[in-house]
């Protein structure tokens, strides 16, 4: 995200995935859980609903998989076609 360094994300994503490893784990964690692990990066509550919205979707519409397509990873809540490249 532009309100956040890339150390910083990568340091949150490492913890948010120690918590929650894939798509299940985090579809059923807490907004409030996930929020107090995103905290430290810009726009965390939006974020924090957007993961959560974002796993339930991979689960529902993708199996869990993540979508190869850019088409169809801005389909899902918060992935832009910026994010979409890099996936």
């Amino acid at each position: 995200s532009a309100q956040s360094t890339d150390g910083k994300v990568n340091e949150v994503t490492k913890e948010l995935f120690n918590v929650a490893p894939n798509p299940y784990k985090l579809a059923n964690m807490k907004y409030e859980t996930v929020l107090d692990i995103i905290r430290s990066v810009g726009l965390a509550p939006t974020k924090a609903k957007n993961l959560i919205k974002c796993s339930q979707l991979l689960i529902d519409e993708f199996n869990g998989e993540v979508p190869s397509s850019t088409e169809m990873l801005t389909t899902l809540p918060g992935v832009g076609p910026k994010t979409a490249a890099v996936v």
